[in-house]
């Protein structure tokens, strides 16, 4: 069976969406061998659908804003699209670099004075309207 006639059916399978069908020729390419490497994935990231498929799920997430300090609303203004497009151009040509993790400290409950205090990072995404 050919990788097109694979991703042909796996289309069919999930009524047309595309970022499902990608997931899902991934998932059954991992299952047949858990051994496998996947190396060429970089041209999947930066494909439309992906990336909207990413901008709706952190638009319904209500998404906060990283150390950019950009909100949804600030994107929303800047345009999506025009966002979206920029992203995928400096993913395509390698030149997209991500801002440093925030770190915060948060309380661990139950936990005596001397590591009272637990880090976390969080990552910024690159929603940053320049």
């Amino acid at each position: 069976m050919s990788a097109e006639n694979t991703a042909r059916s796996a289309l069919a399978a999930v009524h047309g969406d595309g970022v499902r069908a990608l997931q899902h020729v991934l998932y059954r390419a991992a299952k047949a061998d858990p051994d496998r490497r996947f190396h060429a994935l970089r041209d999947k990231v930066y494909r439309e659908d992906v990336l909207w498929r990413a901008w709706i799920a952190v638009r319904r997430n209500n998404g906060a804003p990283g150390t950019g300090k950009t909100t949804l609303a600030d994107v929303e203004e800047y345009g999506v699209t025009r966002l979206l497009g920029e992203l995928a151009a400096e993913l395509r040509a390698g030149t997209w670099r991500p801002l440093p993790a925030r770190k915060v400290l948060i309380p661990k409950p139950g936990s005596t004075e001397k590591r009272r205090w637990r880090s976390l990072r969080c990552g910024t995404g690159s929603c940053r309207p320049r």
